[in-house]
């Protein structure tokens, strides 16, 4: 079983265990899982293979966007990853349509209700629970709903702490503590009704939406409508992309973060973002060997903090490389990189080959914003917020949802007047990219005892301001973007090294041995891998080696699920150690240069295994529109909806120099999520198994 029993942050949940079959084979899963988690658990990473070449697939996004992870469960096919697994489920590989059933008998009708709210929030992450808490405050009837079993959105994810504001967007805390935060909110305000398991089938033109919840429709009559759907995780093209095991970060943190299961031992990470690092992160909390992370650019885009965490304790980062192909019979087993020139193209005699059997692709979102586009339609009043409306950080997100819902209450006259202005301006500094690096070192302050503050990007962040007893801790300039500086006293008392989201602040006390200071280290990585006593290697602000030193105490706080590790540091490294280094890099294996060139074989169309070669040859014989591009090559006409190929087919159509504005758009299918389709008529169906069971399989 590929469960984790231990971590640093999460504590396993005491669930029922039950039985079920995967293809005859008995396993076992945790009541109220996902099928797909449960099969990781199992072992079992290998869901379906394809009708067209038999090819093997797992999972990609974890999240009820694809359809990669899909099964057989009971005679009907299912999304694995959105659909929980039962006591006594027979589970089966999807092969094609010989498998499916071959029937469905009409068992009764029902009454699709109707309901009428003042407000409908389409997703129940971030930005719709501020919102959400906004409206509740001034009594708006509110309807808020998510796909999910509960509320949070990628929050729920989340192990590390936030960045941003403390007052603005709970800075400091971890985003797990987060949405329950948030979602505690709203039991204050009897007008806001909240439904998990609750997914919006599309919003039509008479101006109502279709929501199903668990098995019962219905339709919803808002006065105004917010879509705070999130996004989704791009895809990128590289020969072997839809091996099982390649996946994009989201999924690694589902499986990781929100259902304990390790879902890998070797693992390789595409995209230095925020996501990217913060997976990486995530990955060596849970036990998980990080081979390495590669960033096409320059530098990579994510906080720096995020990055140097990794590299601190041993993983390699390599800038200005891209991802050559992955390759293995039934899943991943190794993968290729190579240095990139400014064009990004590979450069030959680059190519290093690492054994991995998971490979993360972490290199971008997109909006969510279907169902706005169908509001808007249909002449409603219709909002946005969060990454539906502009792909950011969660902490942009909550105030952004908070926004949002002043621009509805004044569109229902509950309020006048426009948004505060400031407000605007707040929102615009959370969601900031990372400002300048300073690179003058700190002087050593007088003081017997003092923190060191490592973090020298300019970034939304104020936590380690705001816990100061002594107040010595202030930003060196009036936004939230200045770097902390230290000035002033210092008790020892840790509050800044704990709350700091970058483990960017360690303590030096010279009290006790001015020539050997002890320096205390945030540490989070798990409990019991470093003791007093032990040898350990002290790393710097970016990685760099310090050396061997001793471990004198290691502290446990339980309620802040951060350990701090003491260490006798000499009077040279004291104020350059971070952390410790738990890892040696690998440096790979020199690969063949051949495989550097492009793969006319490599996989655009996941649901229908469309390949790159046939998609070039369409765009070079002229054609321009999507919609014809799918026809002749069935190209986006899967069960996704092209909802993991659109972005790539319009690269391709970008690296063969034609304009995009010659290009017609996909047009857009009225249901964005799949459902069966006795459901709009309140029809109740069972499968010929189901009725066979009920008389005893006459």
């Amino acid at each position: 079983m590929e469960r984790i029993t231990e971590h640093p942050v999460l504590q396993p949940e005491e669930r029922k265990t039950i039985k079920f079959t995967f293809d005859g084979k008995p396993c076992s899963g945790l009541e109220g899982e996902m099928i797909s988690s449960a099969l990781f658990a199992n072992g079992i990473k290998i869901f379906s293979r394809h009708k067209k070449d038999s090819a093997p697939q797992g999972i990609f996004c974890a999240n009820g966007q694809c359809a990669q992870c899909s099964v057989i469960a009971d005679g009907l096919t299912v999304k694995s990853c959105v659909t929980p697994v039962r006591a006594g489920m027979k589970v089966e590989t999807l092969r094609g349509e010989a498998r499916l059933p071959k029937t469905a008998c009409v068992q009764e009708f029902g009454r699709v209700e109707e309901l009428d709210v003042d407000a409908l929030i389409i997703g129940g992450g971030p930005s719709g629970l501020a919102a959400a808490a906004e409206l509740g405050k001034l009594n708006v009837k509110t309807l808020v709903i998510d796909d999910k079993a509960r509320f949070g959105g990628k929050l729920v994810l989340q192990t590390h702490k936030f960045f941003g504001s403390v007052e603005d967007c709970y800075a400091g805390t971890r985003g797990i503590d987060i949405a329950e935060k948030l979602e505690a909110q709203l039991k204050e305000y009897p007008s806001v009704k909240a439904w998990t398991d609750a997914c919006c089938l599309a919003v039509f033109s008479d101006k109502k939406a279709g929501v199903l919840r668990g098995d019962k429709y219905y339709l919803v009559r808002p006065k105004a409508v917010i879509s705070a759907t999130g996004a989704r995780e791009k895809s990128l093209a590289f020969p072997g992309n839809t091996l099982p095991g390649v996946y994009g970060a989201g999924a690694f943190q589902t499986l990781v973060n929100r259902d304990l299961v390790r879902p890998a031992k070797r693992l390789f990470i595409v995209g230095g973002g925020n996501v990217g690092l913060i997976a990486a992160y995530h990955a060596l909390q849970a036990g998980i060997q990080v081979v390495g992370l590669i960033e096409a650019q320059g530098h990579c885009g994510g906080y720096k903090v995020h990055e140097d965490k990794i590299k601190r304790l041993g993983v390699p980062v390599y800038t200005r490389h891209t991802i050559l192909r992955a390759e293995g019979r039934n899943g991943v087993e190794t993968v290729t990189i190579a240095g990139v020139d400014e064009k990004f193209c590979p450069l030959p005699g680059t190519e290093k080959t690492f054994k991995a059997d998971t490979l993360l692709i972490a290199v971008g979102l997109s909006s969510v914003d279907e169902f706005h586009a169908q509001a808007r339609e249909a002449g409603m009043e219709a909002f946005v917020c969060g990454d539906a409306e502009e792909i950011a950080e969660a902490s942009a997100a909550m105030f952004s949802g908070k926004i949002t819902a002043h621009k509805v209450l004044k569109s229902l006259g509950v309020m006048s007047g426009p948004v505060p202005q400031f407000w605007f301006d707040r929102l615009e500094v959370l969601k900031s990219r990372p400002g300048a690096t300073e690179t003058a070192e700190v002087k050593r302050p007088p003081n017997p005892v003092y923190p060191v503050m490592h973090c020298r990007q300019e970034i939304p962040c104020n936590p380690c301001v705001t816990v100061c007893p002594k107040k010595s801790i202030k930003l060196s300039g009036d936004s939230i973007m200045t770097t902390p500086k230290f000035s002033g006293d210092c008790i020892g008392c840790f509050k800044c090294l704990i709350i700091c989201p970058g483990l960017a602040v360690t303590i030096v006390d010279r009290r006790k041995d001015p020539k050997n200071p002890s320096v205390a280290l945030p540490f989070e990585i798990g409990r019991g891998l470093v003791k007093k006593g032990d040898k350990v290697r002290l790393t710097g602000r970016e990685g760099a080696d310090l050396g061997e030193a001793e471990v004198l105490d290691v502290k446990d706080f339980k309620a802040e699920n951060t350990l701090i590790v003491i260490v006798k540091a000499s009077q040279e490294t004291a104020d350059l150690a971070v952390s410790l280094k738990l890892y040696p890099a690998e440096a790979g294996k020199k690969a063949a240069a051949e495989l550097a060139k492009s793969d006319d074989e490599t996989i655009i169309c996941r649901c229908e295994r469309v390949s790159l070669g046939e998609i070039r040859r369409a765009i070079r014989a002229g054609m321009r529109d999507l919609n014809q591009l799918k026809a002749v090559t069935r190209a986006g006409m899967g069960a996704c909806g092209s909802k993991t190929c659109s972005t790539m087919l319009l690269n391709i159509f970008r690296s063969e120099g034609v304009d995009l504005k010659e290009v017609t758009a996909f047009t857009k299918r009225p249901l964005f999520v799949e459902a069966p389709l006795g459901v709009f008529s309140g029809v109740k169906c069972r499968t010929d198994a189901e009725d066979k069971a009920d008389w005893g399989g006459f």
